[in-house]
C-alpha cells in the first residue's frame, strides 16, 4: 500500500463532521478501495469548543482556514464553508497555489467562478472535485462527466432542491399555504432561518449553472440562468393543477434549442404521471436526455450530513485513486462561451390564475388581450361567484411565444377588474 493521502478540512459544520466520521468509521474499507490510507490531518473552523461528535483528537486546528491551505500537512483540501467569496474563494485559490488538490460542496463558489477555477487548477497540476455541489447523495457529476461521455446532450431537467419541493409537496397533501408549510420546514431543519436562497430558486440556479457547463461544454452563467422561485404559488394553484392533471415542480432546465441553451429555474406544472411529479418530500431528481443514450434517471436524496458527506468522500477516494479528468470534461480552455436564449423566443404552454371581480365583460376582455397577442387558449375555468368578492379564473393556452404572453398578462393586469397580478406557471410536457 502507498503513502497515506492527507487530507484538511475546512468547515466543521453538519457535512464537514459528517465527512470525518465517514473517513474515520470506514478507514479500511475506503483504504481497501483506493490502496492506501486517507488520513485528516487538519480542520479549520470557527468555534474549537463546539462539540461535534467527531474525535478531532492528533488533528491541527487552523483558525484561518487559507493558512491551513498554505501551511496544513496535506495534499487534499477539501472547502466546506461555503459562499461563492470571501473565505472559500480565496481558500480554493490558496490550495491551487501552493500545489493542493480541493474537493468541495459549493455550488455558488462554481457557479459564478467555475470557469476562472477551473484552469487554475488545470494550471497547478490539480484536481477541483465538486460531486457534493450538486444534488448532494446523487452522482450526477460523474455521470454526465464519465458514464455519458460519449453522449451528445440535448437537455436535462429536474428537481436540484429539496427544500422548495418538500415545500410543494406538503402544501399539496396537507391543504396548508405556503407561509405555514415554510415555518414546518424551518422547524424541522429542512429550510434556513433565511430560506431565500432555496424558496426563490437562486440555490436550484446555481446548481443548474454547474450541470449546464458539463452537459453541454460552456463556460459556467449564473447570470443566464432564468431564475423564479415558489413564493407566489398558492394552494388555489395547487389545487387548480391537480384538477387538470398536474403537478407544481421548481424544475430547474437546461436544453439546446435553436436560439441557443436555455437555462431556467421556475414553477413548472408537469403531468402527474410523469416521472418527476413522483418525486416527494425533499428527494432530488435529474433527467437526462442524450443521444445514443436517450433518456436517463437519476434519483435519490440532495442534502443532510450522509448523502453530502458521502459525494465529499467519493471525490476524495478518486484522487486517492489517482482518477482526475479535467473539471468540467473538457479543458478550461476548451468551454465556449454561453451562447444563452432570449427567453422571449421561448415557446410553450403556460398556465395563467386570475383574481378578478365578478363582472359582466371581465372575460370578455381578458379574451381580447389574448387574442390581441395572438395567443390561444386551450381552456378555462371559472370558480364561484361573488359580486363582492375576487373569484378565481384559469386559463391554459396552446403554445405561445413567451414574449406574446407578457405583453397579454401586462394587458391583463391594467384591467381594473384585475384586482392581484396574474399567476403564471409554464406547462411542460
Amino acid at each position: 500500500m502507498t503513502k497515506p493521502l492527507k487530507v484538511a478540512v475546512a468547515g466543521l459544520g453538519t457535512v464537514g463532521a459528517g465527512v470525518l466520521k465517514l473517513l474515520q468509521q470506514n478507514s479500511d474499507q475506503l483504504a481497501a478501495r483506493c490502496g492506501r490510507e486517507i488520513v485528516v490531518t487538519a480542520v479549520s473552523a470557527r468555534d474549537r469548543d463546539r462539540d461535534r461528535g467527531v474525535d478531532l483528537s492528533g488533528i491541527e486546528w487552523f483558525d484561518d482556514a487559507s493558512a491551513m491551505a498554505s501551511r496544513a500537512d496535506a495534499g487534499v483540501v477539501v472547502e466546506l464553508i461555503g459562499g461563492s467569496d470571501g473565505v472559500a474563494y480565496d481558500l480554493v485559490k490558496e490550495s491551487f497555489r501552493v500545489g493542493r488538490h480541493v474537493v468541495t460542496a459549493n455550488k455558488a463558489l462554481l457557479a459564478e467562478h467555475g470557469g476562472e477555477l477551473a484552469a487554475s487548477a488545470e494550471g497547478a497540476g490539480v484536481a477541483l472535485a465538486y460531486e457534493a455541489a450538486v444534488a448532494g447523495g446523487i452522482p450526477i457529476i460523474k455521470a454526465l462527466r464519465e458514464g455519458l461521455a460519449a453522449n451528445h446532450i440535448d437537455s436535462l431537467y429536474g428537481i436540484l432542491n429539496g427544500t422548495s419541493n418538500y415545500i410543494l409537496t406538503e402544501m399539496r397533501e396537507s391543504r396548508r399555504d405556503f407561509a405555514d408549510v415554510l415555518a414546518d420546514a424551518q422547524a424541522a431543519g429542512y429550510a434556513e432561518a433565511d430560506p431565500s436562497f432555496d424558496v426563490d430558486g437562486v440555490d436550484a440556479a446555481h446548481k443548474l449553472a454547474i450541470l449546464t457547463s458539463l452537459a453541454f461544454g460552456t463556460q459556467t452563467d449564473f447570470g443566464a440562468v432564468l431564475v423564479e422561485g415558489i413564493r407566489n404559488i398558492s394552494l388555489l394553484d395547487i389545487d387548480f393543477a391537480e384538477e387538470l392533471g398536474y403537478r407544481i415542480k421548481l424544475l430547474a432546465i437546461a436544453r439546446r434549442t435553436a436560439h441557443g441553451i436555455e437555462q431556467r429555474v421556475h414553477p413548472t406544472m408537469v403531468h402527474r404521471e410523469a416521472a418527476i411529479a413522483r418525486v416527494e418530500g425533499v428527494t432530488n431528481a435529474v433527467l437526462v436526455d442524450a443521444t445514443p443514450v436517450n433518456a436517463t434517471v437519476y434519483q435519490g436524496p440532495g442534502a443532510g450530513e450522509g448523502p453530502t458527506a458521502s459525494a465529499v468522500v467519493a471525490d476524495i477516494l478518486d484522487i486517492a485513486s489517482g482518477r482526475r479528468l479535467p473539471t468540467f470534461g473538457i479543458p478550461a480552455g476548451s468551454l465556449t462561451p454561453l451562447n444563452a436564449a432570449d427567453m422571449d423566443k421561448h415557446t410553450g404552454v403556460y398556465y395563467v390564475r386570475l383574481m378578478v371581480r365578478d363582472q359582466p365583460g371581465v372575460i370578455a376582455d381578458v379574451s381580447a388581450a389574448l387574442r390581441d397577442e395572438d395567443v390561444s387558449l386551450e381552456s378555462m375555468l371559472q370558480r364561484g361567484r361573488s359580486p363582492d368578492e375576487a373569484v378565481p379564473v384559469v386559463l391554459t393556452t396552446h403554445a405561445t411565444l413567451e414574449a406574446a404572453m407578457k405583453k397579454a398578462l401586462a394587458r391583463i393586469s391594467a384591467l381594473g377588474t384585475v384586482v392581484e397580478p396574474p399567476c403564471m406557471i409554464r406547462i411542460e410536457e
